[in-house]
């Protein structure tokens, strides 16, 4: 889009690379150029302390609202195992602990799927994202992507949990398929869908 038709900002309200390299791709098309806090020089350490994904989305998006003033974009995402009762969850980039990398917890994971058969290996991913405009307006949207956790880790595509993600209509994980692939059907892009449908009408007024 011509840098001249954006409306304005919107900051992305996280660190995490892979985050942010998929709401790049994912919000290309928005009227508005999207930033981040170090492109911004902002430090911000939130407390994610909400019970849901949707708590902790609203809890990062009006934090990062309150501290710059401008309209920012929050997510909380993350997987839930129907065999682990729904773990990890909102725990999913904490699972094990702070110190431990993405793989590690995939490792983590699969360890404590280890005796699960296959038709119980079910599982989610779910986004939840927030938008907070200065004026004091939020909106939430959500996205789920059904799943099961395969046996090992494959792909070198995505991040986080992905690798072990697996989609039978596509007979392979989260983590093989193509970023156009991904980016048409994950629980991030279904939710950011529909947050561009309401950047759209915002920029129509």
């Amino acid at each position: 889009m011509n840098e001249n038709r954006r409306k304005g900002k919107i900051l992305l309200a996280t660190t995490n690379k892979g985050k942010i390299k998929e709401f790049y791709s994912l919000l290309q098309n928005a009227s508005y150029i999207i930033t981040t806090p170090d492109i911004e020089s902002i430090l911000l350490n939130v407390s994610e302390d909400g019970s849901t994904f949707a708590e902790n989305a609203y809890i990062k998006a009006i934090a990062y609202m309150k501290k710059t003033g401008m309209i920012s974009l929050a997510d909380d995402s993350g997987i839930e195992v129907d065999a682990l009762e729904g773990r990890p969850g909102i725990y999913s980039a904490r699972y094990g602990g702070e110190s431990l990398r993405d793989e590690d917890r995939v490792d983590l994971l699969l360890k404590n799927m280890n005796d699960v058969p296959w038709e119980k290996r079910t599982a989610r991913f779910k986004a939840a994202i927030v938008l907070a405009w200065p004026d004091g307006r939020t909106i939430l949207k959500e996205g789920i992507l059904e799943g099961y956790i395969s046996y090992k880790s494959q792909g070198l595509n995505g991040f986080g949990y992905d690798p072990i993600f697996y989609l039978p209509e596509y007979h392979m994980t989260s983590a093989q398929l193509s970023k156009d692939e991904k980016n048409k059907i994950s629980h991030r892009s279904v939710a950011a869908k529909k947050i561009l449908e309401v950047l759209e009408e915002e920029s129509n007024k």
